[in-house]
């Protein structure tokens, strides 16, 4: 697949498709003009790369889960393991976070629709 159709199915930007080849994250081929080729799995692979960003993971580490993702984890270090392990701790307490504001805001949004109703637990 061509840089653009990639782009268009994976949601992303041509740019961002040049800064994962650019961080060894995503390879590619070129033709003979130059342009870049990829392969057949380069979407679900953006996909990967872009819910591993939004986790908060650094290109370091995405670089060094990729491998492991492709070889069915057989390659993680301990060390890699451990990280991975301490990032889906922060992980799972920003979820806990997120679901305490998110019934913060149901409290509210239930208090502005009666105002009549206690509003203790909003505290």
């Amino acid at each position: 697949m061509r840089i653009g159709e990639v782009a268009d199915k994976a949601g992303v930007s041509v740019r961002a498709l040049r800064y994962y080849e650019e961080q060894d994250l995503l390879p590619a081929s070129r033709g003979p003009g130059g342009q870049r080729y990829y392969p057949d799995t380069a979407v679900a692979r953006v996909r990967l790369i872009q819910q591993l960003y939004a986790a908060g993971l650094p290109s370091r580490v995405v670089r060094e889960v990729l491998p492991c993702v492709d070889s069915g984890a057989k390659e993680a270090s301990p060390a890699l393991l451990e990280q991975l392990e301490a990032e889906q701790i922060r992980i799972d307490q920003q979820i806990s976070d997120l679901h305490a504001v998110r019934d913060r805001l149901a409290g509210v949004i239930a208090l502005s629709r009666d105002p009549d109703a206690d509003c203790t637990y909003l505290r």
